[in-house]
């Protein structure tokens, strides 16, 4: 397969947001994408619902969620989006759980979680959503793993985590549940656990190579996790700083690898943080040859991974990477800086 050049990169502006937020959750169904809840200018979370059409470049507001939230977990259960958790209108964890029908357009109330949480990471195996855990009203992290069945509505406790945790990624290979790193009362952790959901039973595996927040995270159609950049944890009384590193984890072969480092560091989240306000160039990765190769400049400053982009200005304004020919695992956007 032919790889991809630098020619092939370049960003086209789509329909701006109805209105700017940060910490809302993503979801898509249909080939459409769907905008939950987040936070307004004012820091207050809001119950918004918006649709995306990529077919007329628009969005649509729906009904807005009985909740409102930011930072929630979702789920796609068929035809229908879970929100689980998040932060709520006075500051704190959620217990609340509720579903939005996107072929009714409208609102369910399901069975709460045991406990109120914030952090939860989800993720869906045989229509039944897996939520890892999580951090409560005490700041505490839990290592709560709680399986929803839909049919039933009831939520069941699996086996929980060795590491108890909040923000963690999560990725479902198969039958086995893997949850990467996270954080500890806002420290991260390089626990690095996967779930056998026919054994029902956690392993632990390779330690991350090191302590990182705001990283880039991808899981390739290879079962290979990549780490790049993100800001580095820093040890006694040494401040943190922003690193270049990129690691592949290949779960086929249980090891870890080091890749050349990148033009910068890679984030996930808006934050409003100086170090994160410039963003000169875009790079994309090549595995395969173990190398960059720089990509088209954004024209907004923003920080970006994924499929939405929001300008650390004007969080209002989408925009999108168009990559012709460009599938993983033979390579991966990013933005550095």
């Amino acid at each position: 397969m032919a790889l991809p050049s630098a020619n092939e990169f370049h960003w086209q502006s789509l329909a701006r947001l109805p209105c700017g937020r940060v910490y809302h959750s993503l979801s898509e169904v249909g080939g459409q994408m769907y905008m939950l809840g987040g936070c307004d200018a004012a820091g207050r979370p809001c119950p918004g619902l918006d649709l995306y059409s990529p077919e007329g470049d628009r969005w649509i507001g729906l009904a807005p969620m009985p909740t409102p939230r930011a930072g929630a977990a979702v789920a796609v259960l068929g035809k229908q989006i879970l929100v689980v958790g998040g932060v709520g209108e006075d500051q704190r964890p959620l217990k609340v759980v509720e579903m939005y029908n996107t072929e009714e357009g409208r609102w369910r109330k399901r069975s709460a979680l045991r406990e109120a949480l914030m952090g939860v990471s989800i993720t869906v195996k045989d229509s039944r959503a897996l939520a890892v855990g999580g951090m409560a009203a005490d700041l505490l992290p839990r290592s709560v793993l709680q399986q929803y069945d839909l049919r039933k509505d009831v939520w069941a406790l699996l086996p929980p985590m060795p590491t108890p945790r909040y923000d963690a990624n999560c990725h479902l290979l198969g039958n086995k549940l893997y949850v990467a790193g996270g954080r500890q009362c806002k420290r991260p952790v390089k626990a690095f656990e996967v779930y056998d959901t026919e054994a029902r039973s956690w392993t632990s595996l390779p330690v991350l190579p090191c302590k990182r927040t705001y990283g880039g995270v991808v899981w390739d159609s290879a079962g290979r996790l990549c780490l790049l950049g993100g800001l580095r944890q820093g040890g006694g009384h040494q401040s943190s700083k922003f690193t270049k590193n990129v690691n592949i984890f290949d779960t086929n072969q249980g090891t870890e690898t080091h890749v050349l480092s990148s033009g910068g560091f890679v984030c996930t989240h808006l934050h409003q943080q100086p170090a994160a306000q410039k963003v000169p160039h875009l790079s994309a990765l090549i595995p395969q040859k173990n190398n960059w190769t720089a990509a088209a400049v954004p024209e907004k400053r923003q920080l970006e991974f994924g499929i939405f982009s929001l300008t650390a200005r004007d969080a209002g304004e989408v925009e999108t990477t168009c990559r012709q020919r460009l599938r993983m695992p033979e390579a991966h956007l990013h933005c550095s800086a």
